[in-house]
């Protein structure tokens, strides 16, 4: 098979990813074969391509093919595997699998496991031709959904409906969405969902655009205007959702985010000045439990929830990747080896 591996993190200028030629590997017990159809290049997978998360253990293992929101056909199937059938089509995400054991897996919250396996940041991912998965952790695909537009359900759909959880939004609530990219514009469409009002916050007028698109009532080009004094003007919000990489962004959630509401992040920045008698609550956010994802898959399949697109063979990740660092991707670009 063929394959994109990380031999060592490097900027995405210098091309750190190197296309070769691999053996398909075989599943073990309780594992399944996926053969790729599509893989979305996640933000997350762009900072441990680059070294940004090596302080973390991140990669473990060397070479690595990255990837991590992926769909693709089962094309061998493991002993002990229940329930799945060659040549079903299935979708996997970064949680590739945990322990089931500890406090968190009995609790419904295995994404924080701690000894939780990673899609394409402790095992091999989706950047490929085939994929080896646990199988508890693969999700069925209902026929009517196109694989690359149904690969980014699988971090983005799934991490935008768990921020928009713990926003606790409602029809009358209004909230910020700071970050209109893979993500972000997945939190738009989930929270226009619950009813609220949206606010869409970027530096990118494109992106914005995509947030019209979607529904967001209201966008702020970050860039030429304050979003702190636009959304201060409209009395500010009940809710903010940060997924724009920025200490700034956050700085910025935090102060237009009325007495007692909530700011999410699900970002790696640097928190300015809080002020704690206002009562507000900071959370942060990552990815989501099985039942979410489920219910991710659910609502796309309904039509009520769709991915921004772009389409790359797997040859060409090092200029994806670049273009994603420059911020010249629409929403989500997704990979098809």
């Amino acid at each position: 098979m063929k394959a994109a591996l990380l031999y060592k993190p490097a900027p995405a200028e210098k091309d750190p990813l190197v296309i070769e030629d691999l053996p398909i590997p075989e599943p073990k017990d309780g594992q399944v074969l996926v053969k790729v159809e599509a893989c979305g290049v996640c933000r997350s997978n762009l900072h441990m391509i680059e070294g940004d998360w090596v302080k973390y253990g991140l990669p473990s293992k060397s070479p690595i093919i990255p990837g991590h929101e992926i769909v693709g056909t089962i094309s061998e199937i493991g002993r002990g595997v229940e329930g799945l059938d060659i040549g079903q089509r299935v979708g996997i995400q970064p949680l590739w699998t945990a322990c089931g054991r500890c406090e968190y897996c009995l609790k419904g919250f295995e994404h924080l496991c701690p000894n939780k396996k990673i899609t394409g940041e402790t095992v091999d991912g989706g950047y490929a031709e085939y994929i080896l998965a646990d199988w508890r952790h693969v999700y069925p695909i209902p026929d009517n959904l196109d694989p690359v537009e149904a690969a980014p359900l699988f971090c983005p759909g799934v991490t935008a409906y768990g921020a928009v959880l713990k926003a606790e939004l409602k029809p009358g609530k209004r909230v910020a969405v700071f970050g209109i990219g893979g993500v972000g514009h997945m939190v738009v469409q989930i929270a226009k969902l619950y009813g609220a009002e949206v606010i869409a916050v970027s530096r990118s007028e494109e992106h914005l655009k995509v947030a019209e698109e979607l529904g967001a009532d209201l966008t702020i080009n970050s860039s030429t205007s304050d979003p702190v004094d636009e959304i201060k003007k409209l009395g500010g919000v009940d809710a903010s959702i940060v997924f724009a990489p920025s200490d700034i962004a956050a700085e910025q959630a935090i102060k237009v985010t009325k007495p007692l509401g909530t700011i999410v992040i699900g970002v790696h920045v640097r928190l300015g000045e809080f002020f704690f008698h206002e009562e507000k609550r900071i959370v942060g956010s990552v990815i989501g439990s099985r039942w979410m994802m489920n219910n991710v898959i659910n609502l796309a399949h309904a039509g009520k929830i769709r991915a921004v697109c772009e389409k790359y063979p797997l040859e060409e990740v090092n200029e994806v990747l670049k273009r994603l660092k420059m911020g010249k991707v629409r929403a989500r670009a997704v990979l098809v080896p």
